[in-house]
C-alpha cells in the first residue's frame, strides 16, 4: 500500500480540528439581521437622538454599536415648559433623518426610549404641572413616529448614574470578550468605578457586593447572564460650577 503523503495527513488533521471546534448550531442558515434601537438622551441644554444598532445577543442582552446621532436643534425640553406645543416640533428633523437612516421596514419594530435628566428632576421638583405638561407634549409627538414608543421617563439620579457606569464598563470590555473563536464568553476582569463630575456634584458609581446591606438604595442590573448591583455615592457642592466660584474668589481675594 502507498502511504500518504506527510502534508496531505497534516492538512486532513487540521481540517478535522476545525470541524470539531465549530459547532453546527453556531453558523447561521441565513444572515444575522440587524436590529435598531433609538434613545433620546433630553438634557439640561439640549436633547439628542441616538441610534444604536446590535446582530448578536449574549445571554438575552444585546452587543450593541452606536451607529449615528442627531442634535436636536433648540434648548432641553425643560426650556419648552411655557410653551410645550414647541417640544414636538422640535424633534421633527431629527425623526425625520431617523427614518432615514433606520430601514423602513424595521420601524414597527425599532424601541425608542426617552431618558430626562437633571433639569427635568428640578423642574419636577418646583413645578411638578410644567413637568407632566413638557413630557405629555413629548408622548404625544413621539407616539405619532413610526417607531415602536416605550415611553418618557425623568430618570432617577441612581439610575442615570448607574447607566454611565454601563457604558463605560461596556466600552472597557469588562463585561465579556471574544474568544478565538469568535464566540462571547465572560472577560474574568473586574468592574471599573466610574467618576461623573457635573456642573453643580460630583457622584462616584461603583459594584458593591451583594450581602452589603448597608447600601440599599443601589440599582440591580441583569446584563449577559450575570447580576451587579451598582451604588451611587453623591458629593453635592463638588461640581465644577463651584470649583469655578472657588477659584474665581480667590482671584479676587
Amino acid at each position: 500500500r502507498e502511504l500518504l503523503p506527510p502534508w496531505l495527513v497534516i492538512v486532513a488533521g487540521l481540517t478535522g480540528i476545525v470541524l470539531l471546534c465549530a459547532s453546527t448550531k453556531n453558523v447561521p442558515a441565513t444572515p444575522l439581521r440587524t436590529k435598531h434601537g433609538i434613545v433620546l438622551d433630553a438634557g439640561p441644554s439640549r436633547t439628542i437622538l441616538f441610534i444604536y444598532q446590535w446582530t448578536t445577543m449574549a445571554n438575552r442582552t444585546g452587543v450593541i454599536r452606536e451607529c449615528s446621532s442627531c442634535p436636536v436643534q433648540g434648548l432641553g425640553v425643560s426650556n419648552y415648559s411655557d410653551s410645550p406645543q414647541k417640544v414636538g416640533k422640535s424633534l421633527e428633523p431629527c425623526l425625520n433623518w431617523a427614518q432615514k437612516e433606520i430601514p423602513a421596514e424595521q420601524h414597527s419594530q425599532t424601541p425608542l426610549y426617552v431618558g430626562a435628566t437633571s433639569s427635568m428632576r428640578q423642574l419636577n421638583l418646583t413645578h411638578p404641572i410644567l413637568s407632566d405638561t413638557a413630557l405629555a407634549a413629548l408622548t404625544v409627538a413621539l407616539k405619532s413616529s413610526p417607531f415602536d414608543f416605550q415611553g418618557a421617563q425623568i430618570l432617577p439620579s441612581p439610575n442615570k448614574e448607574a447607566f454611565n457606569w454601563v457604558a463605560v464598563n461596556y466600552v472597557l470590555e469588562n463585561f465579556f470578550k471574544y474568544d478565538w473563536r469568535g464566540q462571547l464568553v465572560p472577560s474574568g476582569k473586574g468592574m471599573a468605578g466610574v467618576l461623573s463630575v457635573g456642573g453643580t456634584s460630583t457622584q462616584l458609581t461603583s459594584k458593591v457586593e451583594e450581602e452589603n446591606q448597608a447600601l440599599k438604595d443601589g440599582v440591580r442590573l441583569q446584563l449577559y447572564g450575570q447580576t451587579h448591583k451598582v451604588y451611587t455615592h453623591h458629593c453635592p457642592c463638588h461640581g465644577t460650577d463651584q470649583l469655578r466660584s472657588s477659584l474665581l474668589s480667590m482671584l479676587i481675594q
